[in-house]
């Protein structure tokens, strides 16, 4: 079987156990391996326990039961909400004010994290219910947690980032300066969409549904101070990874002491709630650990299957000027996007493209930019994103995967415009470094 048809057929079995209502991890791994039986042999099996090994074992992945432990811990014990709620009443009477928190906070949580998938989950396990129970819509509220989540690998620190100066002999600080305006044009694009979809369409998100309006003074001062707090330890642990205190694993480690401090300390600390939300986050890392094994077999599968043979022969068959070279790589990366993560990507891309980048003369740490603007992208794109995945891991039982596909596409033009934006006039992204590092 040719590997053009055998990807066909994968999409179209996705789509086909997705529309069932199957579960993600199952459906993803048992395609890969059903798949692989008919053309490999019983030899695909063998797959199984390498993926298992490189996918469990990462050090990485130990950020992720961290942050969602915090999470919880934030959230059960009310924390989490007044953080919310703290910064709705600063923003004040503003429709869709809590949707316009979500996007601030929960890029501060993803850029903690430095990695798309722990980003997106802990963001989740705290913004997401109290969106729901204010009467957010469904949509809205699923798309603000992922599209912020998202740019935790665009906001510094970032992992993909470092693997990417790492592998191209370039300085890693250059790429955390460079994608900092990159950044904030996102966040405002995506609070302008918030802002302008909820006044067309008010019933997106209710005016006074927030219980911050009937409070006392002394309620909000004691919201303000808990949400400030709150916001400090995401402050503090995102400052121990920028000041090379702390690893972003070692970092959630801080997040969730500090979390059980501020819970003592503000007398919310219940031995219910601490285990409570060991036994919630327990749950939610299962459940996301089987979607990532099913995720990485489908991904490794498609991937010994010659995937990459086939991307890299429709490049050299185009004859394409520079820019169009830029494009090409570009499309690449998106549609490596819809079968492996961001990391496998960096690790994949960085060390081939480069070179042919700066040989073009173009500037390497641009074409990083690009690279992650276009990671965050392919990996929140339907139909087989990872990043949807791990949303829908922690999402309550009655969030579909249409859902959660529906939600993001506003989203996800908004940053397909900053890439194109980027790649168009590439001093948004080098103005910055090179203001203050000097000329690359």
């Amino acid at each position: 079987m040719s590997i053009e048809i055998l990807t066909l057929l994968l999409i179209g079995l996705i789509l086909m156990c997705f529309s069932f209502g199957a579960p993600v991890g199952l459906a993803l791994g048992g395609i890969a391996m059903g798949v692989g039986y008919l053309t490999w042999g019983p030899g695909i099996y063998n797959l199984i326990p390498t993926t298992l090994e490189s996918t469990f074992f990462s050090f990485i992945l130990l950020a992720i039961p961290l942050y969602i432990y915090m999470g919880q811990l934030l959230t059960r014990s009310g924390i989490g909400d007044a953080m919310f709620n703290a910064s709705q009443m600063v923003l004040g009477r503003i429709r869709g004010s809590l949707a316009i928190s979500v996007i601030g906070i929960c890029s501060m949580i993803g850029a903690m994290v430095g990695i798309i998938g722990a980003g997106i989950m802990t963001s989740g396990s705290i913004a997401l219910k109290p969106m729901l129970e204010r009467g957010y819509d469904k949509r809205l509220a699923l798309g603000v947690i992922m599209a912020g989540g998202g740019l935790g690998i665009l906001i510094p620190p970032s992992i993909p980032m470092i693997m990417y100066a790492a592998s191209t002999q370039n300085s890693v600080g250059r790429m955390f300066i460079a994608a900092l305006i990159p950044a904030l044009i996102t966040i405002v694009l995506l609070i302008a969409y918030v802002i302008i979809s909820c006044k067309i369409n008010p019933e997106k998100a209710p005016m006074d549904t927030g219980v911050e309006q009937q409070m006392s003074k002394k309620e909000k001062f004691k919201t303000g101070r808990d949400g400030l707090f709150s916001l400090l330890l995401i402050v503090a642990v995102l400052g121990s990874i920028i000041t090379g205190v702390a690893t972003p694993t070692e970092s959630g480690a801080i997040g969730v002491v500090g979390a059980i401090i501020l819970a003592i300390v503000f007398k919310r600390f219940r031995w219910k709630m601490l285990k409570a939300s060991g036994f919630e986050t327990a749950m939610l890392v299962s459940v996301s650990m089987w979607i990532i094994l099913g995720a990485s077999l489908f991904s490794n599968f498609h991937m010994l299957s010659g995937v990459q043979d086939m991307v890299a022969d429709v490049t050299n068959a185009l004859n394409l000027p520079p820019l169009g070279v830029i494009i090409m790589m570009q499309v690449i990366m998106l549609l490596l996007g819809f079968i492996v993560d961001e990391l496998i990507i960096v690790l994949m891309c960085a060390p081939l493209f480069a070179p042919i980048v700066v040989e073009l003369g173009y500037d390497p740490i641009w074409f990083g930019i690009l690279m992650i603007l276009n990671i965050e992208i392919a990996v929140q794109t339907p139909p087989y994103g990872f990043a949807l995945f791990y949303l829908k891991g922690i999402a309550p039982p009655g969030v579909t995967m249409m859902d959660i596909y529906r939600s993001i596409a506003p989203f996800i033009l908004l940053k397909l415009s900053v890439l194109i934006l980027c790649m168009v006039f590439p001093e948004i992204v080098l103005w910055l470094p090179n203001k203050l590092m000097g000329e690359g």
